[in-house]
């Protein structure tokens, strides 16, 4: 299974903006495409981690099975 993101690139006055199209909150910017490709990937890392970590809250205290999915295929 693999799942593929998409990144959005804007041109703005101080380089690039970029977006994850499928992961709302995964938002960057940069001096290039390039810069701002690799902030995207550390926005995408910190949105997970933040999920996580507010799910783990959440659940805390109770029953759950959990499981690795891996990526789910389109």
């Amino acid at each position: 299974m693999h799942e593929k993101l998409t990144a959005i690139f804007e041109k703005s006055q101080q380089g690039y903006i970029g977006y994850i199209e499928e992961l709302p909150g995964a938002n960057a910017q940069g001096v290039t495409i390039e810069e701002t490709k690799m902030n995207l990937i550390e926005a995408i890392q910190l949105v997970i981690e933040a999920n996580r970590n507010l799910m783990e809250e959440e659940l805390f205290g109770r029953e759950v099975i959990r499981q690795p999915l891996g990526m789910i295929a389109a």
